[in-house]
């Protein structure tokens, strides 16, 4: 069994750089990096990194699946998410998907950071672009644009520390 094992879904990405960013912080020798989607074997680890992309508000199904098969395991979430730097989202996110999480396993919290979209984004916010609606619709382009440079290297940082803060709960037991 793995001291550690971080596991994510990336569909641009984003959720790829936070989980390598999280594995290399992890102590060397007992520790794992798996994209869920590789069909690669998944090993059982005491603690999961569990990284998702965000999509309405929530993760895909593979990882909510994941989530709720895991038992007597530590268990901490990361995510990257367009629509970004808003605290309040970012808690109704992470209320969403760590609801999925087996209440045999101990939660050991939560980090997400903005990240990228594809420009076919930017295109439809600027097609639906109105006279009614310009306000809201420019709020969206100016995030969508500050996104493009997320996950950043401040970003990537706060996510090792936030791994090294959940070694540290994890054997806190």
């Amino acid at each position: 069994m793995l001291d550690y094992l971080v596991l994510y879904n990336s569909q641009s990405g984003n959720t790829k750089s936070v989980a390598a960013a999280i594995f290399s912080a992890l102590p060397e020798g007992s520790r794992d990096l798996i994209d869920i989607d590789s069909g690669k074997p998944i090993p059982e680890a005491s603690t999961y990194f569990i990284g998702f992309c965000v999509h309405r508000g929530s993760c895909c199904i593979e990882v909510s699946d994941l989530l709720s098969s895991l038992e007597n395991k530590n268990i901490a979430l990361f995510g990257t998410c367009g629509m970004g730097r808003s605290a309040e989202y970012y808690s109704l996110i992470e209320k969403n998907v760590s609801a999925w999480i087996n209440s045999s396993c101990r939660y050991l919290g939560c980090y997400i950071c903005q990240g990228k979209m594809p420009m076919q984004v930017r295109q439809k916010y600027e097609n639906m672009r109105t006279s009614e609606n310009a306000p809201q619709v420019d709020g969206f382009i100016r995030n969508f644009d500050c996104a493009m440079t997320h996950p950043d290297r401040e970003d990537l940082k706060k996510a090792q520390e936030f791994a090294l803060s959940c070694i540290f709960h994890a054997s806190c037991v």
